[in-house]
Formats: C-alpha cells, structure tokens, sequence
C-alpha cells in the first residue's frame, strides 16, 4: 500500500521517505491518498498547540501507525492501530481539525502528482463518522489481525475488507454484518451464534485478478480459569456454559454427542483465508484481550466447518449412481402396482417370476401394512409394548439432537432438565434392552413351537431369513446417509452432523453389513444408533444352541442361561464401578465418559444378554403354559407386587441421579447398569405374559389394540430413519430459539418420520419379506 502526504504548501512525501518520527507542525496542511485504489482522502487544517508526531512501524507492515500528540512537557502520548485511516483519517478528524481546506489548496481542488491520481469522493463528515462507530462499537474480525498468517491473499483481502468496510462498501458491510455479535442473555446460556450463514456465502466483490467471496465458518472456542475457585468467574463460567450438564473437549467427536460446553461462534472472512488463518487469528485476539484476567482460551476450526457457495455445485458420480438406483426402485414398484391392477388375484395361479414381480406392488404391500387381521399364534400385548417403548426411545433420541441447536434461555433448559422426572430420558438404555428382550421372546417362541412340531430346527434358513429381513432396509438407509442426504441441504453445523458421518459411512460400510460395526466404537461407527442391530444379530446367531439345550435338557439349558444372564451382569457391573461409566447421563456427565460407557459395555452382547435371556425363558414360558393357564390368587398378588418393585427399581428409584446437583457415585452407577435392565425386562414380561393368559385387566387390553399392529410392521423402519431426520434437523438449523420442553414435541418432524418409515417398508421391507415367503413355499415344495 503506498501512501502521499501532501504537507506544507505542495510538498509530497512519500510512506518511505518519511523519517521514522516526523513533527507535523501546526497548521500544516495534509492529505492522505492510497494509489492501489487510486483513492483520496482530504485532511483538514490543523490548528492545535501542540504539535502532533506520526511514526511509521516498519516491522509490520506501512499500514500499521504509531501517532499522538505531544502534552505540555513535550512528552509525545502514544496509541496505535492497524488501519491507518482509523486512525489518522478519523481521529484527526475528530480530534484536532475543525475547519475545511481552503480552495486553492491542492488538496481542495485535487491536483494530481506526477504519479498517484487523487480522486475526491466526496465523503462526508457523517460517513466518517458512521463508519468509524461501526468499526468501533462492533470491531471487525481480519484474519490478518495475526502476525501469524502468513497467507498472502488472505492478507491482501483482509486490509481490502477493512478498508472499503470503512467506505462503507456494501459488500464489506454484508461481511461484517454476518459474523456474530455479542448477543444479550450470554448468562443465561446464549454463547452459540451462528451469525448469518447464507449472506455470507453471498458476499461478492470484484478484485484484481479474481472476485472477494465470503467464507463462512462456524469456530470452536472453550476457556479455562486459571482459579477454578474465583468466586465470581466461576459462576460466571456456570452460567454461560448453562451448568455444564454435558462436559466436553475441543477434541471430543461432535457428529453424534455435541460439545456442550464448547461455545460455537460464527465468522465471515474472505474466501482465500483458509480455516487455520482463522484460527490463528482468533487464537491471537482472544489472547490479547484475556492477557491478565485468569481466563485461558483454546480455539479449533476444523476445515470442514469453514464453507462457500462454490462447495457443492457438482454431484458426484457416486451420488448420481445411488439416486439413478433409489428412482429404478420407485419405478420397479410402480410397475409391479400396474402389473398387481391387472393380474388375477388369485396368486396360486400366478407363476413365481409374476410373484416376484408383485412381491414390489405398492398396493398389495401397502394392504399387508396397514391390515388389522392377527395370525391365532399372536402375541398381541407385544404390539403394544413395542410401540410404547419405540416412542420413549425417540423421546430420548431426541434430546440428544436436542442439546446441538442454540437457545437464548439454554441455562434455563438445563435447569429444566435437571429434574427428576427427566429421568426417563437419562435412562434410553432401558429401552433398547426391552427391544432386545421382545427379540428373545420372539425367537425362542417361534423356535419352541419347531422344535415342538419337527424336533429340529433349519438354522440354515432362519439365519437367511434374518438377513432378508434386516438387510435391504439396512442397505437403503446407509446409501441415502452416505450419498444423498449431504446433498440436501447446507447449515452451520450441516458438515460435523451429517458430511461428517457420511464420510465415516464411506470407509466403515462394510462393519455394518458384517454386522459387527458395534465392536469399533462410536467414534468411527457408520449409523451410531444401529449398534443394536449388531448386539441383536450376534445373539440371534446363538440363539439356536440356547433354545435347542433349553428344550433339549431343560435343566442344564436353563441353567447355561442363567450362567450367561449371571455373567452378563456381573460384567455390566464390574466395568462400570471401575472405569467409573454410567449407563444413566447424569448431570455433568462428560462426552469422554458417555463415549466409554458405550465402547467399553453397552454395545457389547455379552454385556448386554441378560435381557435376551430374560426374553428366551419368557417366550418358553409363554408356549409352556399356553393360554388356559391359571394362576392362584397368591401367584397373582405376588407377581403383580413383584411387578410393581420391578418397575419402581428401573424407573422411579434411579430418578434422583436425575439432579443438578446429584454428585457420581460409581456404586449407584454400578448398580444402575446391572440391575435396572433386568428389573424394567422382568416388569414387562410379567405384564405380557397375564395378557397372553387373559389376565391384564385394562392394560392388557389397550395393550393388545389392533391399531399397534401396524406400528409393529413401521418399527424397524421407524428406528433406522429417525436420527438421520434428527440430524437432518440440527444441520440445516440457522437460528437461535427460545427454550421450551414443547419444542421436544415437532409434529412436522414426526410427520417426517412416519413418511419416511412407510416409504421405506413399502420399497424394501415388505417386498423382500414377499420374496422370502415366496422362497420358503418353493422350499416346502421341494
């Protein structure tokens, strides 16, 4: 940047022949021009005392000033700035000038030197004026700031930004505008801005030899006390990070547990600035105003998080191929609907490749949803209990995509939520061990009722079954979150929630498809919340030589089971008391413990087969007993007390770990990972089993309503597109809302849900459920 003072009746001299402190006497006359922008700007008339010293700091850069003006003893007083027009132009101004320049001075009627073109633009005292409020009151953030960056462009671009900020230029004013401000209420939890994502991105402004455009990126700051016990910041610290009810690292993964006591802040910079120039420069400014407080920051801004509009203009090949798949599918069913509307209904004519073809027909797998008719085997209570239990674990489910988004009010909904009664959502493990007892149920009563009739079982076939069964649903889903669904929408957390997981879906597929990827930890599995479907598979595979010895040998079977369900517990219980993890988030829970309480014990199927056990022993005592078994008054009293124990033990006793001010205890923690599954499994099967003997009384009853028949066909479905849609949610999510628990009831959003459960049941669940019918009759012919 080269710079002309006119001084002193014409005399130009230029940045570099300026000594390294100049006098500026009184009533000089100066004017301040930039070539690089062929730009001037007129001085007005200094008529001060004292005398006024310029001083150029050549170590930085020309643009970086040191000015003052000398006191009464000739001591010069001293204040420094980057932008050298904030500083000379606006203060001076301000400051020390009062009249205009006279008519036939130079700098009035804008006579050009033998090099430099001076334009006047006319710029008002009150353009000056507002534009050095701006500046001032809401001080700009330029990567440039730091003597850290050393990226030239980004540099080049930051000091143009500055510069025609303080013109005024529009563009500027857009970029500054979308960073985030301090908002009010930062002690009520408000730390999150996301400032303005989209007009950011639409920053554009010509420069030589290219275009400025906006780069959007979302920071990560956490901060320390170096007194953790200072009795004011401490609880200043409290407030703003809304009591730390989750704790986390900078470090910690973010794409499916959020860092809640990191504080995210949005930043607009020009597009050549490259995420580590913002870091840099962010790590540097927080540096400089927190030198000597006792407050420490620490700064990431991950490449990922940093964004422009130019990201995603191109699909690529591979999601191309995957949409060309998802239409050939549609139009496959669709053609299978044409071809059911005019084929005889009467399927035992039909050949097998016609059966096929109607195995996708939309109308006949949408008929077989939504029928009301039970087979005479049902379990009916079943239907009920599963969609209770899917309902509570979406609750739960919810709260942890919940805790991403911003809230003006977040201290308050930590408060909220640190009450008792939110310990049903605390404890979502309870729900995925009911899941995994109904699935015991089911498959030791349909084993029984073989083993009863052919006194072998076709383990080839049920394990093919189960795949078919599990599979195409499985496939669809990581397909459309791996390809698709990144290219549905933009946000400011869009690429940590969903481009991150789907770049982690690309390297791991093939861990679910083995049905194995619960054993690689949360941090690297592909669909985190289908780890059950890995813990369920691999006890289905055993579930064969339990039932077989259970039938076999009654009493070594049930006892192998109740060695297996013994040992089980017995590890839940011995990792969580000495790693100290917790099945049940408590308040202050940190992300690093949620992570190993996952890795270390609940997506293991060994820690977690005392409730398949529980379902096996109770689909055997189901067949056992059969529907006419009555129980005596006393087995009846005594079952329902133990009943209502039971669910005391899981649900209301755990409620005080619920607190804000409950501190860990790794017995209770132990104690609660151990036996809380098993008290909530033996609840419930109490409840399904008086049902199944006509015994439930009203519970019963609504229990077993026709209408949970359906639900029990959407339930797979229901469970695999629930988070993707939750997360859908928190990517494309730019504004801050104002807590209120009824925002944890979204009906668009489960509207969503249940769409995209049908969908997905109609194109790929109960087709190939068809296809396994057909299989099987072809097998039975042979």
């Amino acid at each position: 940047m080269i710079l002309s003072f006119v001084a002193d009746e014409r005399k130009i001299l230029t940045a570099k022949e300026l000594h390294t402190s100049v006098a500026m006497k009184q009533y000089a006359w100066w004017k301040v021009c930039v070539k690089e922008f062929t730009y001037c700007r007129s001085i007005q008339r200094i008529e001060e005392n004292s005398d006024l010293t310029l001083n150029i700091d050549r170590n930085s850069n020309e643009s970086a000033f040191n000015f003052g003006v000398l006191d009464r003893n000739g001591s010069a007083v001293h204040c420094r700035e980057n932008d050298f027009r904030s500083k000379i132009v606006n203060k001076i101004a301000d400051e020390v000038l009062q009249g205009g320049v006279p008519k036939d001075h130079p700098a009035a009627v804008g006579e050009e030197g033998p090099e430099e073109k001076h334009v006047d633009i006319g710029r008002t005292r009150q353009d000056m004026n507002l534009a050095r409020q701006i500046v001032s009151f809401l001080p700009p953030f330029v990567p440039s700031s730091s003597t850290r960056v050393t990226n030239e462009q980004c540099i080049k671009d930051s000091e143009r930004y500055l510069q025609e900020l303080d013109d005024l230029a529009l563009w500027a004013l857009l970029m500054h505008d979308s960073s985030a401000k301090l908002p009010p209420g930062l002690l009520n939890g408000n730390v999150n801005q996301y400032g303005d994502l989209d007009q950011c991105l639409n920053v554009r402004s010509p420069r030589k030899g290219g275009v400025i455009k906006g780069r959007y990126c979302l920071t990560t700051m956490s901060f320390h006390l170096s007194d953790p016990d200072h009795p004011l910041l401490s609880h200043v610290r409290e407030l703003l990070l809304s009591h730390g009810m989750l704790r986390s690292e900078l470090d910690d993964p973010g794409h499916r547990v959020p860092r809640f006591s990191a504080v995210h802040w949005a930043l607009c910079v020009p597009a050549s600035c490259n995420s580590s120039d913002v870091q840099l420069a962010l790590a540097d400014t927080l540096q400089k105003h927190a030198e000597g407080t006792g407050i420490t920051f620490k700064v990431r801004v991950a490449a990922g998080m940093c964004q422009t509009k130019d990201d995603k203009l191109h699909l690529p090949l591979s999601t191309i191929i995957v949409s060309l798949v998802f239409v050939v599918v549609t139009a496959f069913a669709a053609f299978a609907t044409a071809c059911d509307l005019n084929w005889s209904s009467a399927e035992q004519k039909l050949s097998t490749w016609r059966k096929l073809v109607q195995a996708f027909s939309l109308r006949k797998n949408a008929v077989a949803l939504f029928s009301l008719s039970r087979s005479t085997d049902d379990i009916e209570s079943v239907h009920g209990v599963r969609a209770i239990n899917a309902l509570l674990l979406l609750v739960a489910h919810k709260c942890m995509a919940f805790f991403f988004n911003p809230y003006t009010n977040r201290t308050v909904m930590t408060e909220d939520l640190g009450r008792s009664w939110t310990s049903f959502t605390r404890g979502a493990c309870l729900y995925t061990d009911v899941f995994i007892m109904l699935s015991g149920m089911l498959t030791s009563y349909s084993f029984y009722k073989q083993l009863e009739r052919k006194k072998r079982l076709d383990v080839p076939w049920e394990y093919l079954s189960r795949l078919m069964r599990l599979v195409p649903n499985l496939v669809a889903l990581i397909l459309f979150c791996t390809f698709i669904l990144p290219w549905t929408g933009t946000g400011p957390l869009w690429n940590q929630v969903v481009q991150h997981h789907s770049d982690i879906c690309k390297n791991t597929w093939w861990h679910n498809f083995l049905f194995i990827h619960n054993y690689f930890g949360f941090e690297s599995m592909c669909l985190t919340h289908t780890h059950h479907l890995g813990i369920d598979t691999q006890l289905f595979f055993l579930s064969p030589l339990f039932v077989y010895a259970a039938w076999r040998w009654p009493r070594i079977g049930f006892s192998v089971l109740a060695g297996v369900a013994s040992v089980s517990t017995a590890l839940r219980y011995g990792v969580t008391y000495s790693k100290r993890l917790s099945y049940f988030v408590i308040y202050g829970s940190s992300t690093k413990q949620l992570f190993q309480s996952a890795d270390l014990s609940y997506t293991l199927p060994a820690h977690r087969a005392t409730a398949y056990v529980i379902g096996i022993a109770l689909g055997f005592g189901l067949r056992y007993c059969g529907r006419d078994y009555r129980l005596k008054k006393m087995h009846f009293t005594l079952g329902w007390t133990t009943a209502v124990v039971c669910f005391y033990m899981a649900i209301i006793s755990p409620a005080h770990m619920a607190s804000r001010y409950y501190v860990y205890n790794p017995t209770e923690a132990a104690n609660f990972a151990a036996f809380a599954p098993i008290f909530c499994c033996l609840f419930l099967a109490w409840i399904i089993f008086m049902s199944y003997i006509g015994h439930g009384g009203l519970l019963g009853r609504v229990l077993s309503w026709r209408g949970f028949l359906v639900t029990t066909r959407l339930s797979y479905a229901f469970y695999l597109v629930q988070f993707p849609i939750f997360f859908y949610g928190v990517g494309k999510n730019r504004v801050t809302q104002s807590y209120s628990v009824l925002l944890l009831i979204d009906v668009p959003e489960m509207m969503v849900i249940i769409a995209a459960s049908i969908l997905l049941t109609l194109l790929f669940d109960l087709p190939f459920q068809n296809i396994r019918k057909i299989m099987q009759e072809l097998k039975a012919v042979e």
